[in-house]
């Protein structure tokens, strides 16, 4: 089974609750944004059964550049990761 893509997920979703293809992308674009929102404001944001994003402070290290060998400093920065969630894991394992 090949993966799907936006337009097929759209569909699937669309079909499955019984919505127009349209609203189905409208709910999802509205999910993203509050995802990005809600990481942004309050450093997480979970989706039940999935797993959260989550913001990460990661800090600054020394690293070493790989083609000359010379070492070299990494600044610290803010990553978002995403957690998967015991269920989810479960359910495909």
């Amino acid at each position: 089974m090949a993966k799907l893509t936006k337009s097929q997920l759209m569909q699937e979703l669309a079909a499955k609750c019984g919505v127009t293809k349209k609203d189905a992308a409208m709910f999802m674009d509205m999910l993203v944004e509050l995802a990005y929102q809600q990481v942004k404001k309050n450093g997480e944001f979970v989706v039940p059964g999935i797993g959260k994003l989550v913001k990460v402070d990661r800090k600054a290290r020394m690293g070493r550049n790989p083609a000359t060998g010379e070492q070299i400093h990494i600044p610290a920065k803010t990553v978002v990761k995403f957690r998967v969630a015991k269920a989810a894991k479960d359910a495909v394992l």
